[in-house]
């Protein structure tokens, strides 16, 4: 038996899900476009279609129209979904998957 680090670049499986990397993709890059944010997941188009559209139909991110192309913001104050997460909030994971954003927000806020 082997483990994924024996084979750089070869991923069964990982900690996070889709919706997870999609939401923090556009929180790095809220000008990003869904055919960029495919490309860092390492999924389909449709496949962020669909993920952004669930984001956005409960209220993790808000999604605006500027000319021709979107503008995201995560709402980083929303809880997570699993029961056994939901005292954490989305602001509290990214943070975690970015420390350096996180120390900046607080410097900021």
């Amino acid at each position: 038996m082997t483990s994924d680090g024996d084979h750089p670049g070869r991923h069964s499986w990982t900690f996070l899900s889709n919706h997870a990397h999609v939401l923090a993709c556009l929180d790095r890059d809220p000008d990003a476009t869904m055919r960029e944010v495919a490309a860092q997941v390492g999924i389909t188009l449709r496949g962020v279609q669909a993920i952004v559209a669930d984001l956005a139909r409960e209220g993790y991110v808000h999604v605006e129209r500027q000319g021709r192309r979107n503008h995201y913001t995560v709402l980083r104050d929303r809880p997570l979904r699993h029961p056994l997460e939901r005292h954490a909030s989305v602001g509290g994971l990214l943070g975690a998957l970015r420390p350096e954003q996180a120390a900046h927000r607080a410097d900021v806020g």
